[in-house]
């Protein structure tokens, strides 16, 4: 039975929105093709028919958790305190155990470098808040502040994530906040 056009467009967005929930969630590595295909209601083999391989997925779905950030970012930046806000949210419990629906980072750009395959999406997210957060700063450096601001969100995201006990993943958060606030606003 061949399929509409439609249908297929349809299912290939599809692939893609589970896949990009999965790679933030689970890790790359950790997200077998078989279960995702299966999760969708469809076969394995049918992933080819959209798809020349797992890493052409992967770019698309980091794309996709991409303009969603982006959407996000966009609304964080365009409120009062963008700063302060942005380092809130980035910081927040939701964060922390929502990875599926956060920013790509801290689970994907990792894995992605030491497979050896960065990617340019990647790049283009960082670079976007970078941005984001340069336009919000003030007085000298702004720049270099801006990258020591948004590497030491992503990397307190990733230590809370990594930590097992809980008073911990929460001091890791809350003192990070603190600080990057104190210093942002106050620099």
């Amino acid at each position: 039975m061949r399929y509409s056009q439609h249908h297929k467009a349809q299912t290939h967005q599809r692939i893609i929105e589970e896949a990009s929930i999965r790679f933030r969630r689970d890790g790359i590595g950790a997200t077998g093709l078989q279960p995702l295909m299966k999760a969708l209601g469809l076969t394995h083999g049918g992933l080819y028919a959209h798809f020349a391989s797992k890493d052409e997925l992967v770019e698309k779905a980091l794309q996709h958790a991409a303009n969603q950030v982006k959407k996000h970012c966009a609304e964080l930046f365009d409120s009062p305190d963008a700063l302060p806000t942005f380092i809130d949210t980035y910081l927040s419990e939701w964060h922390l155990a929502s990875p599926h629906e956060g920013c790509p980072l801290p689970t994907m750009s990792v894995e992605m470098a030491q497979n050896g395959n960065p990617s340019p999406v990647t790049d283009s997210v960082i670079n976007a808040r970078l941005t984001q957060i340069q336009a919000e700063l003030e007085g000298p450096d702004t720049e270099d502040r801006s990258i020591v601001l948004f590497a030491a969100l992503v990397g307190a995201l990733v230590l809370s994530r990594g930590a097992e006990n809980q008073a911990l993943k929460k001091r890791i958060l809350d003192v990070t906040r603190a600080a990057l606030k104190g210093s942002a606003i106050t620099a």
